[in-house]
């Protein structure tokens, strides 16, 4: 099959983190290292990765081929696990219901690059009955099939993989893309570099991740943003469940399945205290671990200090930490210097959005080993014999080495799904080329739709205590700043 060559743009996309992550994960050494640490291995042929998806022949029971899996045997698999992520995505299916009846997204076209997981399955399965079309979502992870949506993503993709599923998502014959999803901007510059005319067209972005707002905002500023776009990344609802609630549970997870660590009395460093950060922090804290933390914000620095944390540099504690975890969303926050001054058996991860954090490119040199002893896990060894553990190669540890609270991304994919309606249904004029905050209101319906999981129960306000405020009864409630 034709590679795409990339070779021309990638000075343009230097300036932009890549999330590798969601692309390139390693590959298991064998089936019964993956049985016990991951719940992915369960539907996982090792004999399908002697063959690359691309090269494969598959047909699913409609008889159509537009979509490019490992493995399309496994369609019943998936089926059933997207059921179960149902089960605790109750808001998102009550959304897809009324979806049903209004179709918001009649005519919509919307091609989309995230993580394929049977919850953002789920969300696939909302926007068909919205009465739209998908054709490709790419990323890494092993793909559930969703009805009606062309996917174009498996686990263990390379680097041509990942533009080849993204270039398969954009130039379709016959079908041109109305809408963009996106979740770290590789697919916006995509089509902002190699399809320009697509890109104009477009009415509408959404984008999730820190990186890919970043992005946006820098095409904004350089006047080359000809399209609305949507910042879900900075809505409440998303900050504080996929970036602190969502971590503060998945960080241990990650860290335990992929090398059985005992927390009580280790001595972490976490790099940055955002929401990310904080939940590492709290639930670090909470099993008897001693937490550094390391920021360049004075006002984070200050909150990590009240909430019982030193605040260090990072070259004041790296010989004496047993685990260094970064969330900065920066690049080169552990560099090589760091690495050879770590103590033996350092463990080493990464929670931030891109693989950038953590300098990886400066071990593989010729004075150093790499032993692979587990999957998503690798000793790198140096002469003397130290070894530092280097989990998921820098990527993001929670998506590459456990797994995400179905809860949480009910809660991410309910945003989008409204931001979504909001861009593609807003009168002409209320949107300019520009990027905008998810309106208040939209934000704490998200909120409202997931109260009732908890048997939550809302206080309403007097028409008095209304007006004493100057709010209205039914919000929004906080001010758009906020």
């Amino acid at each position: 099959s034709q590679q795409i060559q990339f070779a021309d743009d990638m000075q343009e996309f230097t300036k932009f983190p890549t999330k590798t992550g969601r692309r390139s994960l390693s590959r298991s050494i064998s089936q019964s290292s993956t049985d016990s640490y991951s719940s992915a291995a369960s539907y996982t042929d090792s004999s399908d990765d002697e063959v690359s998806p691309r090269e494969k022949q598959q047909t699913n029971s409609k008889g159509s081929s537009n979509f490019c899996v490992k493995n399309i045997k496994q369609a019943e698999f998936g089926r059933r696990e997207i059921e179960i992520a149902e089960q605790d995505m109750s808001a998102l299916i009550s959304l897809r219901k009324r979806a049903q009846g209004e179709k918001p997204l009649a005519g919509a076209k919307i091609v989309g690059c995230t993580h394929i997981t049977a919850q953002t399955a789920v969300s696939g399965c909302l926007f068909g009955g919205s009465g739209r079309t998908l054709p490709s979502p790419a990323n890494s992870k092993d793909a559930p099939v969703l009805s009606g949506v062309a996917v174009f993503a498996w686990k263990g993709e390379s680097e041509d993989d990942f533009w080849w599923c993204i270039d398969r998502c954009v130039n379709v014959d016959g079908w041109q893309a109305n809408m963009i999803l996106d979740d770290g901007g590789d697919l916006t510059h995509w089509v902002y570099k190699k399809y320009p005319s697509v890109f104009k067209k477009i009415r509408g972005i959404v984008e999730e991740s820190v990186t890919g707002v970043h992005r946006l905002y820098q095409l904004s500023k350089a006047g080359k943003l000809c399209v609305p776009a949507m910042n879900v990344n900075d809505s409440v609802t998303k900050q504080k469940f996929d970036n602190l609630y969502c971590c503060r549970e998945s960080i241990l997870d990650g860290l335990k399945r992929t090398t059985d660590v005992m927390f009580g009395g280790k001595q972490v460093v976490v790099c940055g205290y955002g929401e990310v950060g904080k939940g590492c922090c709290a639930a670090l804290k909470a099993l008897g671990a001693i937490v550094y933390v390391t920021e360049i914000d004075p006002i984070c620095a200050l909150q990590a200090c009240m909430d019982g944390f030193r605040v260090v540099k990072l070259s004041e504690v790296i010989r004496q930490v047993d685990v260094v975890i970064t969330c900065t969303g920066n690049k080169n926050v552990v560099t090589r210097e760091h690495l050879d001054r770590m103590k033996n058996s350092c463990i080493v991860c990464n929670m931030g959005h891109s693989n950038t954090e953590i300098d990886v490119t400066s071990l593989r040199t010729p004075e150093l080993t790499w032993e692979r002893v587990r999957s998503q896990v690798d000793h790198v060894i140096w002469p003397d014999g130290k070894r530092v553990v280097l989990l998921a190669e820098g990527r993001l540890l929670n998506l590459s080495c456990s797994t995400v609270p179905t809860f949480v991304l009910s809660i991410t994919a309910t945003t989008q799904a409204l931001a979504l309606i909001e861009l593609y249904n807003a009168p002409e004029g209320r949107y300019k080329q520009d990027v905008y905050l998810l309106p208040k209101k939209m934000d704490e319906y998200v909120a409202s739709l997931h109260l009732p999981s908890f048997d939550a129960h809302l206080t309403e306000l007097t028409d008095d205590q209304a007006k004493y405020l100057g709010l209205n009864k039914n919000g929004p409630f906080k001010p758009n700043y906020y």
